[in-house]
């Protein structure tokens, strides 16, 4: 067979060059035609339209596995091979040949892997059915070699591919190479040895030879279909004829079964009836016997309820009796300290009582029976007597107490001597009725309201009276002498003397007052929850400490030492109704002892109002310390208190902010206004007054003083356009020097430092460009001249403009340089003139100095550019001059 032309050498190497990959082998490349058809139609229309591709095989080893690819190239414009698609061979699912195509040349190849399968994958026809052959039989060998297994092949016998393939293979190449202790084939067809590229065949010559000599062994010597067929029906009936014979042959051994059977079933037909007659006796004895178990189960189950009902109607009548030691304590026992422990063991009998008569510990069928209702009648009636009884006795009890603490003045603070309060005692008698108030809570939820009202109201008049007398006696023994509250007033002159006083004792008295209430505010919570039978958690451990600092009171026995009456059903954690509950109670119990904290914040303000910034301290302090819910109302105390000093604190920064706002309207300000150095003064002294998170108070406060400051100075400075630089620069130098020190160390002041020096370097430059071109005013008029003009005229155009010429350059250098010391004396004059601030003027002179040469170096470089020939004095020269005066 002649070498396809569609296969050769040169097409492979120009496959290897189009794709530059050194790693991939092309094993067969073919020229083909590519064409499009509708899915299920005849693609006559894609035929016309085809277009010149090349398939090419290409395998790709790496380690001991072998990846293989079929790639689509087109030809570009110039005629040379480019890549357009690549598939991988793995994914190979179908080879199809074209049914439409009468030559068999055109076949689709159908990868699992494509995006949409709805669209017709491309047809692929070759020149002639030897060049398909080839190419299919490459793809399937290569598939079956290096995938292992084969994909699905429509529309061709693989028989006749075989075949094909075997006439038209004179000799292939098989090249096995071993890699790391394995073979691995590589399918390499050359050119120049054979005619059709195939590896080996689809059915091996050994396959062939097995499976004709299995067909051979199923030679039947059949010959025509009619004869066969008289063939078999003469078989068949000889076998029919052969087997009625030998069943004529068998009769009479057929009859003698025949008889055996018929006596053997007369003697079953005996037993049977014999074995029915047994069978009814048995059922009598059955039903005689059953009988009479079950009359002896009746007698022994009726035996048993009997007595199973005497012991449950004894245990019901103990339920149901009511001693009469507990019946005397519930309705007319004492309630005195002595007797509470009687008290104690009748509430508990009574509790498990009522308790024993409700499911699931009563059996449901004795809720109706009429003595457990009149008993449940009988003991709810006991409860309310009792419950009625005990909470008219701690009414009163709980008055009592605190009226006999108020009537005794040795209780509270006097003159002269400030007393811490004590409810040590208090508390002791009041826990003598804790277990009581358990069990009432247990029989009765809704008496606790008006007990908790009762005891709130009693012991609130105690508490405002202990922190008014306390708060009264702070005032009266703290000496202390009122600071300046006009701090920053300017019509008071400059020399006032704003050293304040140590007021370190007004902050001392107001953290007092906290140390001392704060802490018994928040154990009377803790007590009040926990005696008051509030479900919520423990404030303060037994013994505990608020706030870093020891109560000072013996509360190592605020656990009341009460277990829960049902543990049953004791509740772990809080709940929101609870919590609500106790602090509305709360609000009852403390509402009023604020007054008395507002009095001392308002007496330390008067005093000094920058104590204020301690007290916030002080106060946030102890707020952060409070976190336990049922602390509520003592949290809103420390909040209200600490709105209260920001208020009043705010209040001073107002009037303050007002004394500085007053300078406006003086009608001549000169030099450095008074607040500047005063305010120095004032925030040094806030700074030694802060404590944990004042600073922020601080620095609002800082913000508004330097902000109605600034604005100020310059409302102050619009009234003197004149001289409106010179103030400026005085103030803000002023500023910067009095908060030097304070500024490294504080962000805000930091902050308003920088601010302060760029205002001041912006009122020097226009101060002093000021001074430069009054004194040279020709000078630098004839340099802006030139600059102006150098926009739109070109330099060497410039002398011969109106004004510009040489002559008017030189007379304007002879006006102006002429006798320059004197004028650089006079500008120094000038600058020194209006100038309060003496310390200021050697800086002020440097920087005018060195504006001057600035500008004077831009005009030589002009001239040296406008009028090359002609000179003026030298940059260095006039550098020389300043710096001699």
């Amino acid at each position: 067979m002649a070498k396809s032309s569609a296969d050769d050498g040169d097409l492979r190497r120009a496959c290897e060059a189009a794709i530059e990959d050194p790693k991939q082998k092309i094993v067969m490349a073919l020229r083909v035609a590519k064409s499009h058809g509708i899915l299920g139609k005849s693609s006559k229309l894609g035929r016309q339209m085809a277009k010149p591709r090349v398939l090419a095989l290409s395998t790709k080893s790496k380690g001991q596995r072998t990846s293989a690819f079929l790639r689509v190239l087109k030809y570009s414009t110039g005629g040379v091979l480019e890549p357009a698609k690549l598939y991988k061979l793995k994914h190979l699912s179908k080879v199809e040949v074209v049914a439409n195509d009468p030559s068999g040349c055109t076949f689709t190849l159908g990868f699992d892997n494509l995006r949409s399968q709805s669209v017709a994958p491309p047809q692929w026809t070759m020149r002639n059915i030897d060049d398909r052959n080839r190419l299919l039989l490459c793809i399937l060998n290569i598939c079956k070699d290096v995938l292992g297994r084969l994909p699905k092949v429509v529309g061709i016998d693989v028989v006749e591919m075989a075949l094909w393939a075997k006439e038209n293979t004179p000799s292939v190449t098989a090249q096995n190479k071993v890699r790391d202790g394995g073979p691995v084939a590589s399918s390499v067809v050359r050119e120049a040895e054979l005619k059709v590229n195939v590896e080996k065949e689809l059915v091996s010559q050994a396959e062939e030879e097995d499976m004709e000599a299995l067909l051979g062994t199923y030679v039947m010597g059949i010959g025509e279909a009619e004869e066969f067929s008289e063939r078999l029906k003469r078989e068949l009936q000889a076998l029919e004829a052969a087997n009625v014979h030998s069943l004529l042959e068998s009769e009479p051994l057929m009859d003698e079964v025949m008889q055996g059977l018929e006596a053997a079933t007369s003697v079953v037909e005996d037993m049977d009836e014999w074995l029915s007659i047994f069978n009814v006796k048995l059922r009598h004895m059955r039903e005689d016997i059953a009988s009479i178990e079950t009359r002896n189960n009746n007698l022994e189950m009726q035996s048993v309820n009997n007595k199973s009902l005497i012991e449950e109607l004894d245990k019901l009548l103990e339920r149901l009796r009511v001693p009469s030691e507990y019946a005397a304590s519930l309705t007319g026992g004492s309630f005195d300290e002595a007797r509470m422990l009687q008290n104690v063991e009748a509430c508990e009998w009574l509790t498990s009582a009522l308790r024993g008569l409700e499911a699931p510990n009563l059996d449901p069928s004795y809720a109706n029976m009429r003595a457990v209702k009149e008993k449940r009648a009988e003991l709810e009636k006991l409860k309310s007597t009792f419950v009625r009884r005990a909470s008219e006795f701690l009414r009163n009890y709980f008055a009592s107490l605190v009226d006999f603490m108020i009537s005794d003045k040795s209780y509270f603070s006097q003159r002269g001597q400030l007393k811490r309060p004590d409810h040590a005692d208090l508390r002791y008698k009041c826990r003598t009725y804790a277990r009581l108030l358990q069990h009432l809570k247990s029989l009765d939820k809704n008496c606790l309201g008006p007990l908790r009202k009762a005891y709130c109201s009693s012991l609130n008049l105690l508490l405002r009276r202990e922190a008014r007398e306390f708060a009264n006696e702070l005032r009266a023994s703290t000496k202390a002498s009122r600071n300046p509250t006009v701090w920053l007033e300017g019509s008071s002159g400059s020399g006032q003397n704003v050293n304040a006083t140590d007021t370190s004792t007004v902050s001392d008295a107001y953290a007092k007052m906290l140390t001392i209430f704060i802490p018994l505010l928040v154990d009377e919570s803790s007590f009040f929850a926990h005696f008051m039978c509030f479900e919520v958690p423990t404030l303060v451990p037994p013994g505990g400490v608020v706030n870093g600092n020891k109560t000072g009171y013996d509360d190592d026995d605020d656990d009341l030492g009460i277990m829960d009456i049902d543990e049953n059903d004791g509740k772990s954690g809080k709940t929101s109704a609870e919590l609500e509950a106790l602090n509305k109670s709360l609000k009852d119990l403390l509402d009023g002892i604020q007054e008395d904290f507002y009095a001392v914040v308002d007496w330390a303000y008067k005093i000094d109002p920058l104590r204020c910034i301690s007290m916030h301290g002080i106060t946030e302090r102890y707020l952060s310390g409070q976190k336990a819910d049922a602390a509520g109302f003592v949290r809103d105390l420390l909040r209200d208190l600490e709105s209260r000093i920001s208020m009043q604190f705010n209040r001073f920064v107002d009037e303050a902010c007002h004394q500085i706002e007053r300078n406006e309207r003086n009608v001549r300000q000169m030099g450095v206004l008074s607040y500047i150095p005063r305010f120095a003064t004032l925030a040094t002294r806030m700074e030694q007054y802060i404590q944990g998170q004042s600073r922020d108070l601080v620095d609002q406060a800082y913000t508004k003083f330097v902000s109605i400051m600034f604005a100020t100075l310059e409302k102050i400075a619009q009234t003197e356009p004149k001289y409106a630089d010179i103030f400026l620069f005085e103030n803000y130098a002023a500023f910067q020097n009095s908060l030097y020190d304070l500024a490294n160390i504080v962000p805000t002041l930091a902050k308003f430092y920088h601010q302060a020096s760029e205002a001041y370097e912006q009122a020097c430059t226009r101060h002093i460009s000021m001074i430069i071109y009054y004194q040279f005013e020709r000078l630098f008029q004839f340099a802006r001249r030139i600059e102006d003009l150098m926009f739109t005229v070109p330099p060497e155009e410039i002398p011969f403009q109106l004004g510009l010429s040489k002559m008017d350059l030189r007379k304007m250098l002879k006006s102006s340089l002429s006798g320059v010391d004197k004028s650089i004396a006079t500008m120094y004059k000038k600058l020194q003139k209006n100038l309060t601030s003496e310390e200021l003027l050697p800086s002020l002179w440097d920087k005018c100095k060195k504006e001057f040469l600035d500008k004077y170096e831009s005009f030589a470089q002009l001239v040296a550019r406008i009028y090359p020939t002609e000179t003026i004095p030298s940059v260095a020269e006039m550098r020389d001059l300043l710096a001699s005066m």
